[in-house]
């Protein structure tokens, strides 16, 4: 009897120091520890970045057609800006595909990364554009549509299949636990806009109508999970995930999902399309909880939201910046969103996005190097 209460006992703690252990690593960084951590940053500055021969996340990882050669090439650009750090899109399909080489290609890119004094910020999932990924040879952009090729992640199949989540956080455990400590990454972003409903593309709106009707709510259910399973692996690197729409200026007054996402980033990662104003706004009603700020997406010239107009308030205001857009190509961004409702047959006469033309020219030389004065390049 006393052998049995004894071997109780001992099972007793060490399934309350595993249960301790799992609070532990779920826990959102101190304020003070993520602005700790900030503080040892340079001022961050940089883009989305896809490669001009990638249409999608796919195209960029996939083993046929991974092409460093364009990576390395590209982000000597960035460099030559005085850019530091890239935000970049990985794919769960990939890994399922081959996890060991998509490692492999995740290093040598960090690699290149770090060649070029560049840390990026890596997503782990993305519910924006087409529902249906599918693996292998991708199709030629859409003549004049804005980011014809990209796709979500999961897709919609794996998306509504619960079934199917625990390989999603297999995935999510050993990509973050792969790299953990890994001084090149930046950070980690889990989801990027969750409940986005693709409205005018592949949603409602569109003419393809291919998205999920409860899509917002398992985008919802989507990133409360990821952040979970991220914080199993407990990285040295901040989690965050980016609100993009509605009223931030309480936490009462925020819809559910911008909520969760700025009560359980390490680091509060924003969006903003808007002009000077609404970007100082958004800023100003986001400082008040505390925590470093990143702007993960903003820049669309025709929308009012450029570099000369949200720079100087970021640097002022010690904000993070990274626009959406690098090198015009296969992702088709330089044309405008409304171009799933708009045919375009010719570059347009305002790029909506990007900074670069394939070869390398700057589209504006001025905007260019008014980056350069505003990094210290």
């Amino acid at each position: 009897m006393k052998n049995r209460i004894g071997f109780r006992i001992k099972i007793a703690t060490v399934v309350l120091l595993a249960l301790v252990s799992l609070q532990t690593m779920a826990q959102q960084w101190t304020t003070q520890k993520a602005n700790d951590w900030y503080n040892r940053q340079p001022w961050l500055v940089g883009s989305n970045y896809m490669p001009a021969t990638a249409i999608n996340q796919l195209e960029m990882w996939q083993v046929e057609s991974f092409d460093p050669k364009t990576i390395d090439k590209e982000l000597g650009y960035a460099e030559s800006l005085g850019m530091n750090t890239m935000r970049v899109f990985l794919h769960d399909m990939v890994w399922r595909q081959d996890a060991a080489g998509f490692k492999k290609r995740i290093d040598a890119f960090l690699t290149l990364c770090a060649n070029h004094k560049i840390k990026p910020m890596l997503v782990l999932f993305d519910s924006c554009w087409d529902p249906q990924p599918k693996p292998g040879k991708q199709h030629e952009p859409v003549l004049g549509r804005h980011n014809s090729g990209w796709v979500q992640g999961p897709g919609a199949a794996i998306l509504s299949d619960k079934s199917q989540w625990e390989s999603l956080r297999s995935y999510v455990k050993d990509i973050v636990s792969s790299f953990r400590t890994d001084d090149r990454i930046l950070a980690w972003d889990i989801v990027n806009e969750p409940d986005n409903d693709n409205a005018n593309s592949y949603g409602r709106n569109g003419s393809i109508k291919t998205e999920l009707p409860n899509k917002a709510q398992l985008g919802a259910e989507l990133v409360k999970a990821g952040f979970g399973w991220a914080r199993e692996a407990n990285p040295t690197q901040p989690i965050t995930a980016a609100p993009w729409k509605g009223d931030w200026s309480s936490l009462e007054k925020m819809d559910d999902m911008s909520r969760f996402l700025v009560q359980n980033s390490d680091v509060i990662t924003f969006h903003n399309y808007g002009p000077p104003a609404e970007f100082q706004k958004r800023i100003t009603e986001l400082k008040k909880f505390g925590r470093p700020l990143i702007c993960t997406e903003y820049m669309a010239r025709p929308a009012g939201s450029t570099f000369e107009g949200s720079l100087p308030i970021a640097k002022a205001e010690k904000v993070g910046m990274m626009n959406w857009g690098f090198v015009s190509g296969k992702s088709n961004t330089i044309f405008p969103w409304d171009s799933w409702q708009k045919q375009y047959t010719a570059e347009p006469p305002v790029w909506f996005h990007d900074i670069f033309r394939e070869n390398g020219q700057p589209y504006i030389p001025a905007e260019t190097a008014f980056i350069k004065k505003m990094t210290g390049k």
